[in-house]
């Protein structure tokens, strides 16, 4: 039996599976997932569990070098944008329209759905290499 991280049977084998570029998602309850794309539904309830709760336990297990967010998050969600400002605060970034944020999560290898409630909790990820290149 594993001791510690990601006991989710799909979400673990998901993230041992990413390859240098893949992106993958981490969404809210209501984010439309493309079809297609394999979903991850880790939502319970509205709020259970929080975006904050699922990123951390992902970036615990998956390197990251790259992520896009909506810019609505700026007005809309502040609180939210620093805390994903200060988790991944040495890795490059960029911001989209949440429509253009839709039309990439079209190319994502898959996507986490958690029971986040508030607004643009969606963040695309691109995994780098956990070793020295």
């Amino acid at each position: 039996m594993k001791k510690r991280g990601i006991i989710n049977v799909q979400l673990a084998g998901l993230l041992a599976g990413l390859g240098h570029k893949d992106t993958f998602m981490i969404a809210d309850g209501g984010m439309p997932i493309p079809q297609g794309v394999e979903i991850v539904d880790l939502a319970l309830c509205g709020g259970v569990p929080t975006f904050r709760q699922v990123m951390d336990a992902i970036l615990d297990e998956a390197e990251v070098e790259y992520y896009t967010l909506a810019r609505e998050i700026v007005e809309k969600n502040p609180e939210l944008l620093a805390y994903i400002e200060g988790k991944l605060s040495d890795v490059e970034s960029e911001m989209v329209s949440h429509v253009e944020l839709k039309e990439l999560s079209k190319g994502i290898k898959f996507a986490v759905r958690t029971g986040e409630f508030t607004p643009y909790p969606n963040i695309i990820l691109r995994a780098g290499v956990a070793f020295p290149a």
